[in-house]
């Protein structure tokens, strides 16, 4: 049969991103980073499942499965619009920016991918 009408990624990204704007969300991911440290490995542990909390929450109402998978689809589903739509490049990059740590950038200059397998 017809699948329900899917609603168009952008506002889904939208209320995604207003979900961790909520103050409650905003503190829970706060705690999460206090508890990392900064330290990359600890901020996937802390950080992520919270932030995969807090879009499962969201994107439920909007067909997605409630569980990790639910989380990938709609990641995929955003990935694949990217290149299609300037917003939702943007939206999506300032989404990641909430939830990855910053230090993952390389100092300027550094790391330009010289060191892979030549």
């Amino acid at each position: 049969g017809l699948a329900a009408a899917r609603p168009c990624p952008a506002a889904v990204l939208a209320e995604v991103m207003k979900a961790f704007g909520a103050p409650e969300n905003a503190q829970r991911m706060e705690e999460a980073r206090d508890n990392a440290c900064n330290d990359m490995g600890k901020m996937l542990q802390f950080l992520l499942p919270v932030a995969t909390q807090i879009q499962q929450d969201v994107i439920k109402a909007y067909g997605f499965s409630n569980d990790g998978e639910g989380v990938l689809k709609f990641a995929r589903l955003i990935k694949s619009y990217e290149s299609q739509d300037p917003e939702i490049a943007s939206m999506s990059g300032k989404l990641k920016a909430m939830f990855l740590p910053p230090m993952t950038l390389p100092p300027h200059g550094a790391g330009t991918g010289g060191m892979t397998g030549s």
